[in-house]
């Protein structure tokens, strides 16, 4: 959580409670209060953690890259959480969900194309996580929308490779 606020507010430093630093610096609470389900405006977003709906924890997120470019990650929410965080004007909750995102395939997504006017609506996705990170917080107003995954198998003569296939649901 250290990381993710350092990173979040970068006029702000943040620590640990019984953990040394700056005078100035902002105490982050332990407590988290962790959520199965969030609904964003009409529409309900499942975890993980609820089994019977966890087709409905797939989603899609925007990032800014290093380079300043913007890409949309595929990942499945491990669960939401609220945090409270005490800055000099008073408390601010914070809305988050903690995420797994999946790797790229390679450096250049494999992008398929079901249709003659060459509109990709479906890309190739390793099905392995990257590292846990601070990345893997986002506020809960970065969910762009759902995905419906599929595995996916390419193969030659010589190996067969599987992907997660990622199709967004609207």
């Amino acid at each position: 959580m250290v990381e993710y606020y350092n990173a979040t507010y970068k006029l702000f430093g943040f620590r640990r409670p019984l953990v040394k630093g700056l005078d100035n610096d902002i105490i982050i609470r332990v407590k988290i209060n962790q959520f199965r389900r969030c609904q964003i405006g009409s529409e309900v977003f499942r975890s993980s953690l609820s089994l019977r709906h966890v087709k409905s924890s797939y989603v899609l997120a925007k990032f800014i890259t290093d380079d300043e470019d913007v890409d949309t990650y595929p990942g499945q929410i491990q669960y939401y959480f609220t945090h409270v965080v005490d800055f000099l004007d008073g408390p601010v909750e914070h809305f988050l969900a903690y995420v797994y995102w999946y790797k790229h395939a390679n450096s250049t997504n494999i992008r398929y194309y079901f249709s003659s006017d060459e509109i990709c609506n479906v890309e190739l996705w390793n099905t392995e996580f990257y590292i846990i990170s601070r990345d893997c917080i986002i506020l809960v107003h970065h969910i762009l929308g759902r995905f419906v995954p599929v595995s996916y198998k390419i193969s030659n003569r010589q190996n067969a490779r599987e992907y997660l296939a990622v199709n967004p649901s609207n």
